[in-house]
């Protein structure tokens, strides 16, 4: 069951990278690591300071994100934009 699963440290800030992205919705994290929105709510809640978990959240439930499949455009359907490239082995560079 996906909250008794231990997350390795990599699969976690996938997660929540994936949750803090307007433009990817719950269901691409349930398919992809078997965890429900409640699920992700409350790892948000676990691995984020109070303040970013409220700016998280009050986001979330503003209408600007499309977290949600229901409030996205029907016209979508992907996890991730075309234009993106895929994530190689190799560090990103912060400039």
């Amino acid at each position: 069951m996906a909250n008794s699963r231990n997350f390795t440290e990599r699969e976690l800030d996938r997660i929540i990278e994936m949750a803090w992205e307007d433009r990817t919705p719950f269901e691409a994290i349930l398919f992809q690591f078997d965890l429900p929105e409640k699920e992700v709510i409350k790892l948000m809640r676990g691995n984020l300071k109070e303040s970013s978990f409220k700016r998280w959240r009050k986001r979330v439930n503003s209408g600007v994100s499309q977290k949600h499949l229901k409030k996205r455009n029907p016209d979508i359907n992907r996890f991730k934009c075309s234009r993106q490239k895929a994530i190689s082995g190799n560090k990103i560079s912060k400039r």
